[in-house]
């Protein structure tokens, strides 16, 4: 059965995707063709179940702002910077897609015409009702926020029905369960006991807009074969982030 004939459980998301997702092995900051070629084929697998979709890119990669600072350069330059290594990201995921014969769209929160367009809301949601892909990158366009907190942010403008956040990973665990064989993975979780928690899914300023706009966030392993179209069609998979645990 073809993945168009299964229903889709969402009608409008938002994935987050770090930078690091674009690399090959560990270590190897360098964008990986054969990895971009294969994250373009899943999230063509996945617009073909009928969900508009916008991707949310991390420059990780390439630069984080933090990182800048400990080394003398003051946070909202690094942050700055950091915003346009996720441009370039997007760059490259727009090219994968566009081989695999995807209709996209690359919006940016700093404005650059000649690469991208600029990220309006109305814009945005007009790309995703006529089947485009929209790539969203440079954060918020604004230093001292993540890339997570732009996800947040993109998805309550655009209405979307959950934030899909792709790790490398299978869910959140109750402690690393690479260093922990006993760590147990939820299923679900409060946004409230995850922060209490501290369970590191998503910085504070991400879990406000979600929960103050009642979207769930559903973390799990884009990596593994399938695994986004099952989060789609609305199968227990990973964990779920919601009100109620």
């Amino acid at each position: 059965m073809g993945s168009e004939a299964v229903a889709a459980a969402y009608r409008r998301v938002v994935l987050k995707l770090s930078g690091e997702a674009f690399c090959g092995r560990k270590g190897d900051r360098n964008l990986d063709p054969e990895i971009l070629g294969s994250i373009a084929r899943q999230l063509k697998e996945a617009q073909e179940l009928g969900v508009q979709m916008a991707v949310v890119i991390g420059g990780g990669n390439i630069y984080r702002g933090r990182l800048g600072s400990g080394k003398g350069i003051d946070q909202a330059t690094g942050d700055y910077m950091g915003m346009l290594a996720t441009v370039i990201n997007g760059l490259a995921l727009q090219w994968a897609l566009e081989k695999e014969g995807l209709a996209t769209r690359l919006m940016s929160a700093i404005e650059m015409p000649r690469v991208a367009e600029p990220m309006i809301r109305r814009r945005a949601i007009n790309h995703l009702e006529k089947g485009r892909m929209v790539i969203m990158a440079a954060g918020t366009g604004n230093p001292y926020f993540t890339t997570d907190s732009a996800a947040a942010l993109r998805a309550s403008e655009i209405g979307a029905e959950a934030l899909l956040k792709g790790t490398k990973v299978d869910g959140v665990y109750t402690s690393d369960p690479r260093k922990n064989p006993a760590a147990r993975r939820y299923e679900r979780v409060s946004y409230r006991e995850a922060l209490q928690k501290q369970l590191g899914i998503m910085d504070a300023a991400a879990f406000s807009l979600c929960m103050e706009n009642d979207i769930p966030i559903i973390v799990f392993n884009f990596f593994r074969e399938g695994e986004i179209l099952r989060v789609l069609r609305g199968e227990p998979v990973g964990t779920v982030v919601s009100a109620e645990s």
